[in-house]
């Protein structure tokens, strides 16, 4: 991964809206990922040369933002600094087809129901059935900044107490960290719609729902700040507010902070009668994705059934608070030809969940501070969306399925 020279960058900006109107694989979405998937600054797995995917630039724009695009097929709505003069514009001028998405936000419900929905223009009878997959396992990574602690153990319950503003002071009993008061806490948390937000308040909904009362992805929508509450803009933001405020706690992805040092991150326990708690290191994350059920049978048709938010709220192993960066294909594409659309899309999924990890992309994700997926879920994506080894026409470009229907070029 490296960063483009701005001078690259501006010359490669002059051809792109011509490029663009031939555009291969185009989509963005959530940020989480998007340094893994490449985009028009850096070189990923996405927008890289082989054995890369050859896919265009990866456009950061969200995760709401990265649906909203591909469900209304709107590329409008994938937009970037390209000159660095600090207005963000579109990528793509004229528009054309928005392949995928990529979001840390689960497929609502709803969403889904209006995909589906008999004759809507974007949705399954046009572009065929919706296929929404985990890419890579993330944590959500809890940074604190208190005074005279070296290190810092607590449960699920306590943080959420304490970001529901229930626990104000390091000094309160319920955390019995033997600290003498008073120490206000400061709670800092993420600014506008972001998965991010949505992981960390589901996962305090399902332990403590009498404190976090829903789910959202704008932590406002859920918790409602109080005088000892900051916002801060991304991750970094959030680390970097934890850092300069005393006694402060806050959340964030974790390629935001030292995600493996205790001195830095709140080792999380499962059960109050733990002496220590789980860092959101490789294996305490792989061990809660491996307590998630695979879909098998009629649940692999699902597309809600591969990201089991239920269950990835509160997994009965490992790290508890983890979520999946996804991402969100239709079934079929009308560029067929070799080389193009479906053929990028197809040898892309081969590659990035290969069972292999000297042929997948493992090293790139973990080089980013995400987590490979076991190989249990990486065989289970290929098996139904690639090889269709399963049999039961699930994958992308089935020509059955995809008889003369698909996303146009």
């Amino acid at each position: 991964m490296f960063k483009r020279n701005v001078l690259a960058v501006s010359m490669a900006v002059a051809g792109l809206c011509s490029a663009q109107a031939m555009a291969a694989v185009v989509g963005g979405g959530a940020t989480l990922p998007e340094n893994l998937y490449g985009t028009p600054d850096t070189t990923g797995v996405l927008n890289g040369s082989a054995p890369y995917a050859g896919f265009n630039d990866y456009i950061g724009v969200g995760s709401g933002g990265g649906k909203n695009a591909f469900f209304n097929n709107n590329s409008n709505l994938l937009v970037w600094d390209l000159d660095g003069n600090g207005t963000l514009d579109p990528v793509y001028t004229p528009a054309v087809t928005v392949d995928y998405a990529g979001s840390d936000s689960v497929v609502s419900a709803a969403e889904l129901t209006a995909y589906n929905a008999p004759g809507a223009t974007h949705g399954r009878d046009n572009y065929g059935p919706l296929v929404q997959i985990p890419s890579a396992a993330t944590s959500v990574t809890v940074p604190f900044n208190v005074t005279g602690l070296s290190s810092l153990d607590l449960t699920s319950q306590q943080l959420a107490a304490i970001f529901a503003g229930n626990i104000t002071d390091w000094s309160d009993a319920r955390l019995g960290l033997g600290i003498t008061g008073p120490r206000p806490i400061t709670v800092v948390y993420r600014q506008g719609s972001s998965g991010t937000s949505e992981i960390f308040l589901r996962h305090l909904n399902a332990v403590a729902p009498g404190s976090v009362t829903g789910v959202s992805s704008t932590f406002t929508s859920v918790i409602t700040p109080g005088a000892n509450f900051v916002s801060a803009l991304g991750s970094s933001g959030v680390a970097a507010a934890v850092e300069a405020n005393v006694d402060a706690i806050g959340y964030v992805g974790p390629d935001a902070v030292e995600f493996t040092n205790p001195a830095k991150v709140v080792r999380v326990k499962r059960l109050p009668t733990d002496v220590t708690g789980l860092l959101p290191n490789q294996v305490n994350v792989t061990a809660a994705l491996n307590s998630v059920s695979i879909p098998v049978g009629g649940a692999a048709s699902d597309p809600l059934a591969w990201v089991p938010a239920t269950q990835l709220a509160n997994p009965s192993a490992g790290y508890p608070i983890v979520g999946v960066t996804n991402l969100i294909f239709s079934q079929c594409y009308l560029d067929t030809a070799a080389g193009g659309d479906l053929a990028k899309i197809r040898s892309f999924l081969a590659r990035h969940y290969n069972a292999n990890s000297a042929a997948s992309n493992d090293g790139d994700i973990s080089a980013h501070s995400l987590i490979p997926l076991p190989v249990g879920w990486k065989a289970a994506v290929r098996n139904n969306f690639v090889t269709n080894l399963t049999n039961n026409g699930l994958d992308i470009g089935n020509t059955d399925t995809c008889n003369g229907i698909g996303r146009p070029l």
